[in-house]
């Protein structure tokens, strides 16, 4: 849970970073003065889509197939076998 937070919290956050960063590049400076209305916007709506992408590719990536069924980890002939989806 925490990692999702975590990585969710690093995608809302990376817009307004990757900005700060244009800006200290070009200007020199970071000062509240360069973070218009319109940019402040464009970031947020850039970092809701990329928070929101993020969530659907947890959700989508982490379910097993319908029908399908969790085979436990165990051990065979002295290997580690790591639980599984079938």
């Amino acid at each position: 849970m925490i990692r999702t937070v975590l990585v969710e919290t690093a995608l809302f956050l990376s817009p307004f970073i990757a900005y700060g960063l244009i800006l200290l590049a070009l200007r020199g400076s970071v000062v509240p003065a360069h973070w218009s209305p319109r940019a402040l916007a464009a970031c947020a709506v850039l970092a809701v889509l990329l928070v929101a992408a993020g969530l659907w590719l947890f959700e989508w990536d982490q379910g097993a197939r319908p029908g399908s069924r969790y085979v436990p980890a165990h051990m065979e002939n002295g290997v580690f076998v790591p639980g599984r989806y079938e």
